[in-house]
């Protein structure tokens, strides 16, 4: 099982989760952060860290946000590690 960044942290990417996540399995793109499902070992750390409420276990992603979960496996291979919290985005 894994957890899922969703919509709610594009373009935003508060950076709270990835400093709680005791396997390191965040990844950073351009405009939204990654869990690289392999890596995640669904401890729930980062899910009350998430000011933007982005994050759901695979089993509760909401319909409508369902492609995220394969969007996380998918980008997360290719995105750099990111283990320390950053600033966000411009206007967040």
């Amino acid at each position: 099982m894994t957890h899922v960044v969703c919509e709610p942290c594009f373009a935003c990417k508060y950076t709270d989760c990835v400093v709680v996540c005791p396997v390191e399995c965040f990844y950073e793109g351009e405009q939204i952060l990654y869990i690289h499902p392999d890596e995640c070992i669904d401890c729930e750390a980062c899910v009350p860290e998430c000011p933007v409420e982005a994050i759901f276990h695979e089993d509760n992603v909401p319909e409508e946000w369902k492609g995220f979960t394969e969007l996380n496996a998918e980008m997360a291979p290719q995105c750099p590690g990111i283990t320390e919290k950053k600033e966000p985005l411009a206007g967040n």
